[in-house]
């Protein structure tokens, strides 16, 4: 059997297994639509929160109302207690709460401080985070029209006393991330794991299927299967990386400043790299639906050491320096650097670097576990 006949033994081998398609293909496209879908409004809006009014003052009432006008909130209810309003957040009804303390306003017109305290479901750390800044941003508009108030009644000019209160202006510009919202932040990264694991598992499946029964990859040499292995599986993850990286970047809007030339040229390394390695791990797996188990599995984990949902530095060092063997760690960090924060080619050489090391690695062990799965069967035989 020659190189091109192996290469289409190799082709016949994945098309024809309906688990292998099922993952590559039907996962590919499955996942480049679920995991962006909850996100594509980016930005949480109105979220319901309810107040307990512990003060029930005319400036309680006028922070109420601030909450209730900022855009990232909804004031649903003034309830009586915390207990009740943590039953609403419990049930589903809000998702967070406002506690105005007692006294809230005597204490800010004889200029002592007062306490706001905030709540809610951090269980959804967009949402979360939106009530949390809709509730901050009402409380510092509330304390500066205490401050206003009492400028005025000291005989201030009302235009100077609006310039003493607002006397620093910010002017924030999102410099990698122009609509602050989730999906131009989390797809990049994620894309790359998809294709990863994807990988991983078709590798994995089609090694366990035939690890254990003779077949064409008995008659060939070690290096040649998996030189052939590589070519048909680079030839697929071409087609998929271009529908993630070009496609769907395009339609979900995430800016890609990095030239089309670069970005192939370092994701050629990173799907050798996870390829061989897949090739290599598949000569573990006996049962085909192992694979698929074990890589979903160890997908999270994956996600946080890569460091770009996660600071690396509250990671463990141990744990961020093992993490490196796997080639979608610095593979998502240096795709991200390259292709969404803007650095040029030599600040991401490094990783790119490191992932030609890897794929020479686990070419090499894969090389050598086929040799040995060969050896084994013949003496089985």
């Amino acid at each position: 059997m020659n190189f091109w006949q192996l290469i289409i033994a190799e082709c016949k081998a994945i098309l024809t297994d309906k688990a292998i398609m099922t993952t590559l293909f039907g996962g590919v496209l499955f996942y480049s639509i679920l995991y962006p879908s909850p996100y594509l409004y980016e930005v949480p809006t109105e979220q319901p929160v309810v107040v307990v009014d512990q003060d029930n003052s005319s400036l309680s009432r006028l922070l109420i109302r601030h909450a209730d006008a900022s855009a990232k909130i909804k004031i649903l209810a003034n309830v009586s207690s915390i207990d009740e309003a943590q039953t609403w957040i419990e049930e589903g009804k809000a998702h967070g709460l406002l506690v105005i303390p007692p006294n809230f306003r005597r204490d800010l017109m004889l200029g002592k401080g007062a306490t706001l305290s905030y709540g809610g479901d951090a269980s959804y750390f967009l949402i979360y985070a939106a009530v949390v800044e809709g509730l901050v941003n009402a409380g510092i508009d509330a304390s500066k029209q205490v401050q206003f108030i009492g400028l005025l009644a000291r005989g201030q000019n009302p235009q100077l006393a609006q310039q003493a209160i607002n006397s620093v202006s910010l002017n924030s510009v999102p410099a990698f991330n122009p609509s602050l919202g989730y999906t131009p932040y989390v797809v990049p990264g994620l894309f790359l794991l998809i294709l990863h694991q994807t990988l991983l598992i078709g590798t994995g499946i089609l090694g366990a299927s035939q690890w254990r029964k003779p077949g064409y990859w008995q008659q060939v040499r070690p290096v040649t299967l998996v030189l052939a292995r590589l070519s048909v599986f680079m030839m697929i993850y071409a087609l998929f990386s271009s529908y993630y990286l070009g496609y769907c970047f395009y339609w979900y809007k995430v800016t890609v400043i990095a030239p089309v030339l670069e970005v192939g040229l370092f994701m050629l390394p990173f799907l050798l790299a996870t390829a061989a390695l897949g090739i290599y791990l598949s000569s573990y797996f006996y049962r085909r639906e192992l694979p698929t188990q074990l890589y979903l599995l160890v997908s999270m984990p994956i996600l946080f050491v890569s460091g770009f949902v996660w600071p690396v530095e509250l990671i463990p060092q141990p744990l961020v320096l093992a993490s490196q063997a796997i080639p979608a760690v610095p593979a998502i960090m240096g795709m991200i650097e390259l292709g969404q924060l803007g650095s040029g080619w030599l600040a991401i050489m490094p990783k790119w670097l490191q992932l030609w090391g890897l794929f020479a690695v686990f070419a090499t062990m894969a090389i050598m576990a086929i040799s040995d799965k060969q050896k084994d069967f013949k003496i089985e035989s």
